[in-house]
């Protein structure tokens, strides 16, 4: 485990924190194979009975390293595009086994949880909001589509029409309009956020831990067909980034100009 994922065990409860806070805590794919052993390696130790996920600094998390679109990363490589389904494959292999962690998840987000750190955030049980926290999945505007579990668990979360307003429009949405759909459960003030998290890990931590974890399995073989969504997710995401469109965004983010949308 590298210094960008700190763990700390706190009596039941284990806190999994995102540490680069420098780069606004933007995610790379070997950050994200990282949370998520911590998480699920966590969640399996002896006498815990709940994780909290946070980032350190400024905010949760900005989203995935844009680095990674140069191919100058390591983890991608200059031939990536032609890789995508694998490299997508892993990243949401990461966060499937924060998903999969046998005991509850509780995401504590703070000022920006944006594009993968929003990703990050659905693949966990629970979101508590800090007062003026910001949520979006703004891969559209960079010619995407949020393919690590954001558009299959978003609309598990909120439904379709409130998935395809965020989605569609790259759009980010307050923490109380979040908790009003039921993206967020609670918004609590920035200084209570972490006391509030470790208050809710004692609650679940009271009830009965081989009832606690079997709910956890049922509630998440209700609805939907998770793996379905996250292939389709894949395959988009796939084509995308061989798109004119695509390039376009990459060459806007790197000069700090608008997109010019071709549509091929």
């Amino acid at each position: 485990m590298s210094d960008l994922v700190i763990v700390e065990r706190r009596g039941e409860t284990v806190i999994v924190s995102l540490n680069r806070p420098e780069k606004r805590n933007a995610l790379t794919l070997a950050m994200v194979g990282e949370i998520g052993q911590a998480v699920s390696e966590a969640g399996r130790l002896t006498g815990v009975r709940a994780v909290l996920v946070r980032g350190n600094g400024r905010g949760f998390s900005a989203g995935i390293d844009l680095n990674a679109f140069s191919g100058a990363d390591p983890d991608f490589g200059p031939d990536w595009r032609g890789r995508m389904l694998d490299i997508t494959g892993q990243f949401q292999a990461g966060l499937n086994a924060v998903a999969g962690c046998p005991v509850p998840t509780i995401a504590l987000l703070h000022e920006f949880v944006l594009g993968l750190g929003l990703e990050l955030a659905l693949a966990c049980d629970l979101r508590l909001a800090a007062e003026g926290t910001l949520l979006g999945l703004p891969e559209t505007r960079l010619g995407l589509i949020p393919d690590v579990g954001g558009t299959t668990r978003l609309t598990r979360l909120v439904g379709p029409a409130r998935a395809r307003q965020m989605i569609f429009t790259g759009s980010s949405v307050a923490a109380d309009m979040a908790a009003s759909w039921a993206l967020v459960n609670a918004v609590v003030p920035q200084s209570s956020l972490l006391p509030r998290g470790l208050d809710l890990a004692a609650e679940i931590a009271a009830c009965a831990p081989l009832a606690v974890c079997a709910a956890k399995r049922v509630i998440d073989q209700l609805g939907e067909d998770v793996a379905a969504g996250l292939a389709l997710e894949a395959q988009a995401q796939s084509e995308l980034v061989q798109t004119l469109d695509f390039e376009a965004a990459v060459r806007a983010v790197a000069t700090k100009t608008k997109a010019s949308w071709l549509g091929r």
